[in-house]
């Protein structure tokens, strides 16, 4: 297919073991399709679920149908001839969309933070919410909980950060979050509390909820331009809570690890797939498919 654009884009398969793209965004699951930064289908679209997300067909199933093979050429071919044209927005406005920008408000939540104190979307109430899912492993995340955490600094009580670990030792969380000392609630994830929110596929993963509970923003991955459209979500939610309220909303319980935390259990959560840029200083659009050989 990419031969049919005469040499202006060009094929790269890649195990996610060895892919610089696969261990920036935490990606451990094939396949996956992208055109340069752009989202083409992810292994939910072939049919291929993680364990515990269930079963369901996809866009391009049954996987060996003529029928789904013209229907991923025709996408593909439409995504690679926007990305060509100079479009992405419009290419990234074709990609398939996440469950999870679907859900329309924050869920009941019932959360027990690493020293085993609880918290629920009640104690949120009243504040702008930021719902963050990473794990030890993956690489970008340790940098985004860092910029969380200034944002969090920067507004107080207005905002309320979670974070929330998957697929990732406890021990290892609590010493992160004993070497970060960031002011945020933090907890373990389970499957339940992943499906509540969506389809929580790549790491990192930021939900934005207003003083309201609504959803004001859904961030995967780590793009160049996380942090300007995050941060423009959450400084309009924030707006909302001056214009609201004119005194000073309760704290939200701050946790730091503990030796004698009990143990809970990890998500067998693993993300299917994030988007990176094309490699520095080419022209040519990449159209990337990832396959497995996790290292």
């Amino acid at each position: 297919m990419v031969a049919g654009f005469g040499g202006k884009a060009r094929f790269v398969s890649e195990n996610y073991g060895d892919s610089a793209l696969a261990k920036r965004f935490g990606v451990t699951r094939y396949p996956a399709i992208f055109v340069d930064d752009v989202l083409a289908a992810t292994p939910k679209d072939f049919g291929f679920y993680g364990k515990g997300e269930g079963e369901g067909g996809g866009r391009y199933t049954p996987l060996k149908s003529p029928e789904a093979h013209e229907r991923f050429r025709s996408d593909l071919t439409k995504m690679v001839d926007l990305v060509l044209a100079g479009k992405k927005d419009a290419a990234r406005a074709q990609a398939p969309a996440p469950e999870a920008a679907e859900i329309p408000s924050l869920p009941a939540l019932s959360l027990t933070d690493l020293d085993g104190k609880k918290l629920s979307r009640e104690d949120l109430a009243g504040r702008v919410v930021l719902v963050e899912f990473w794990a030890t492993w993956c690489p970008p995340c340790r940098g985004t909980l860092e910029w969380l955490g200034e944002l969090a600094k920067r507004h107080g009580d207005r905002v309320a950060v979670v974070a929330v670990a998957v697929e990732s030792d406890e021990a290892k969380v609590k010493k992160l979050a004993g070497d970060l000392r960031l002011p945020f609630f933090w907890t373990m994830g389970t499957p339940d509390l992943a499906r509540s929110l969506g389809d929580v596929s790549g790491l990192p993963t930021l939900f934005v909820f207003d003083p309201n509970g609504k959803t004001s923003g859904v961030f995967f991955g780590a793009p160049p331009d996380l942090h300007e459209r995050a941060e423009r979500a959450v400084e309009v939610a924030v707006a909302a809570v001056a214009s609201a309220h004119s005194g000073t909303c309760r704290s939200l319980p701050r946790t730091a690890p503990a030796s004698g935390s009990p143990v809970g259990s990890t998500a067998r959560l693993v993300p299917a797939f994030a988007a990176a840029p094309a490699p520095r200083g080419s022209s040519v659009p990449s159209v990337r498919r990832l396959l497995s050989g996790r290292a």
